[in-house]
């Protein structure tokens, strides 16, 4: 199982971009043909073995993650010193991540279309811009949990079979498409032979940090090192990739499952003393 944390890519992405650039918005792609039953059946068989490798019902079963480990951002190409995090998720829509490093302690929660950010080091909490609330909305969009659980199905996605693709020396991805009402797309790659998740691909139009116009950006995960706890398996690296330069790493240490994690995780405090 892949963890749904792919708004800690875009946390970390915007607290490094220039403030000019972090407006982004969901790219249309251009009007595609209604998928054949034959191409909506192979995904949906994609889907179920994704899910039978992931660990089934158990898989199925899990309603919250904890994971811990360290996040590397990159810059042109060079790995920077790695910041501690520790991720707590509650599906389908609750997120807290906590940063430590270099003196400092951030954390930035997402709860049911709000959230809120703390920063240890200027001792302020505030509640999230609505661009990095987009954002959030994004991650989930695109994230494998997504796709695996169904969720897409109460915005209307649809998915279709976009075919298969070369993975390295004699490997093969299946490719699914999920495609929602108002043209946004995602393409998740699984490994022909393992079914594992492989890549997430999707595009974004943000604003360019020089100029007053948006731009077309392709964004990419690939996913690594699967481990298995509890008969539920993990992806434990993923590198993220803009316009095809690499922008991070996660290294997980450990992922839990299923641990009793308090709604006080991502309730706003009232004051900065009050934070936990």
């Amino acid at each position: 199982m892949k963890p749904s944390i792919l708004f800690l890519w875009l946390l970390l992405l915007l607290t490094t971009a220039p403030a000019s650039s972090l407006r982004a918005q969901a790219l249309a792609p251009e009007a595609a043909a209604t998928p054949s039953a034959e191409d909506v059946e192979k995904a949906e068989g994609i889907i179920k073995h994704a899910i039978e490798v992931l660990g089934g019902d158990a898989y199925l079963k899990v309603r919250n993650t904890v994971g811990k480990g360290f996040y590397s951002p990159y810059k042109d190409g060079q790995s920077l010193p790695p910041l501690r995090f520790i991720d707590y998720i509650v599906f389908p829509d609750k997120e807290r991540t906590e940063f430590t490093g270099q003196g400092g302690r951030v954390i930035q929660t997402n709860a049911a279309g709000k959230g809120w950010l703390f920063d240890g080091a200027a001792k302020t909490i505030k509640d999230m811009p609505a661009d990095q609330l987009d954002d959030f909305r994004v991650s989930m969009r695109t994230s494998v949990e997504n796709l695996l659980r169904g969720w897409w199905r109460k915005e209307g996605g649809k998915i279709t079979f976009a075919g298969r693709r070369e993975a390295g020396l004699a490997r093969r991805n299946l490719t699914v498409r999920l495609t929602y009402p108002d043209g946004f797309w995602i393409e998740y790659e699984f490994g022909a032979k393992d079914g594992l998740p492989a890549k997430v691909l999707y595009k974004r139009k943000i604003k360019r940090p020089d100029i007053d116009e948006m731009e077309e950006v392709a964004e990419e995960d690939r996913l690594f090192r699967p481990l298995t706890f509890d008969g539920i398996t993990a992806l434990f690296i993923l590198d993220h990739f803009r316009a095809g330069a690499q922008t991070g790493r996660i290294n997980f240490e450990s992922i839990e499952f299923n641990k009793a994690l308090p709604d006080s995780l991502f309730t706003r405090p009232a004051t900065v003393k009050d934070v936990k």
